[in-house]
């Protein structure tokens, strides 16, 4: 079985924060049990071997996700590694990264995350002011010390860690401002998540919150002009990583860039297995791992036919883009725009992608020769 990436949710959508552009937190809907549920100990043990059963790689990973993972506590996460351990067969390695807010984190989960070899990665959507002003907790009171305070502990123990900007229509004018922030942080790694908060399904209207397209790329461009000129080596963003994949001819790493998908699948918290994070709801509900192993939901012909509409469904337009193959239609969920001749499908931020992989390619293709010619 190729290389697959589940998104585990052992709370579900539970989180102790309200962020206003969260996508997640409505899922509860989809649940009979209120409040914060957690992943029973006998399904949590099922999902661990049979991941570790649909792993073909010798470094099996494991993504750990909400709403805010961390609720389930510092005791349920060692129990994770230990039936990790009991079923890890010889010769094998497991990785754990977590996603979360940080707000929760301290010494005792931070010696627990190093000891582990856990990666994070943590929510952090550049200055105070911009932070503030989407994440909060449930009394509408910032989050910024605390996730600050989250991060730092996690550079203390060097766990590794990425911080995840989500970039809207506040913080996307000011780049340079946000990117020199987080490096005074010395971030490592860097992640920049577009946000595009459709105002209802089937619609092409969006929140005033949801980034324009073009502001996005111009974003990314400023951003990567500095990038080239003082921190290759030493920060990483990965978009422009992403980007470079192309000069040496290697797959995206990234789900949304590659030309098929369906390998980022979701497992909640009681069981169900959904085609994507972001297609969280009945239609795309593949079955669950009591009834199902995880194995042959991965191989669904359901799922195998959500992966492949992401081609088959590529406009025209796109398919001649010259910068197709760095970006092939990025991600299904925001492709509810017209190409400028009228074909529906085209991706909402597709006049950002376009403006920044274009922006990039004299270097991407710079980068290229000169790995070619090492070659020879």
């Amino acid at each position: 079985m190729d290389d697959f990436q589940v998104f585990a949710k052992p709370v579900g959508a539970g989180c102790n924060l309200a962020c206003s552009y969260c996508y997640y937190l409505d899922k509860n809907r989809l649940f009979s049990e209120p409040g914060v549920q957690r992943m029973s100990d006998d399904l949590l043990e099922l999902y661990i071997k049979q991941h570790i059963q649909a792993s073909r790689e010798e470094t099996i990973f494991f993504s750990w996700h909400g709403g805010e993972p961390t609720l389930a506590g510092l005791p349920y996460f060692r129990r994770i590694t230990e039936l990790q351990k009991k079923y890890l067969p010889e010769n094998r390695y497991v990785i754990n990264g977590i996603q979360t807010n940080g707000t929760l984190l301290d010494e005792e989960w931070c010696r627990f995350l190093k000891e582990e070899n856990f990666v994070i990665g943590i929510s952090i959507d550049g200055p105070e002011q911009f932070h503030s002003a989407h994440r909060f907790r449930k009394d509408g009171k910032s989050c910024f010390d605390e996730a600050i305070r989250g991060y730092y502990l996690l550079k203390s123990f060097q766990i590794p860690c990425e911080i995840l900007c989500v970039v809207n229509a506040q913080n996307v004018v000011y780049p340079l401002e946000v990117y020199r922030f987080f490096k005074s942080l010395e971030a490592a790694f860097i992640t920049f998540i577009p946000l595009v908060e459709r105002l209802y399904p089937e619609s092409d209207q969006v929140s005033e919150r949801t980034v324009h397209a073009g502001d996005f790329g111009e974003f990314l461009c400023t951003i990567f002009d500095e990038w080239k000129t003082e921190d290759i080596g030493e920060v990483k963003v990965q978009i422009f990583e992403e980007a470079l994949r192309t000069a040496f001819g290697v797959e995206h790493s990234l789900c949304i860039f590659k030309p098929t998908c369906g390998r980022v699948p979701v497992v909640e918290h009681n069981g169900d297995f959904y085609s994507c994070d972001h297609f969280v709801e009945p239609k795309y509900l593949i079955g669950n791992i009591r009834e199902k192993s995880l194995s042959e939901m991965l191989e669904d012909p359901k799922q195998k036919v959500f992966g492949r509409d992401k081609l088959d469904s590529l406009p025209e337009y796109c398919l001649k883009c010259e910068v197709r193959t760095m970006c092939n239609g990025a991600c299904p969920k925001d492709r509810f725009i017209e190409t400028p001749d009228g074909e529906p499908g085209l991706n909402y931020l597709c006049e950002g992608y376009r403006m920044f992989f274009n922006h990039c390619k004299p270097f991407v293709e710079e980068v290229a020769k000169v790995w070619k010619m090492q070659q020879c």
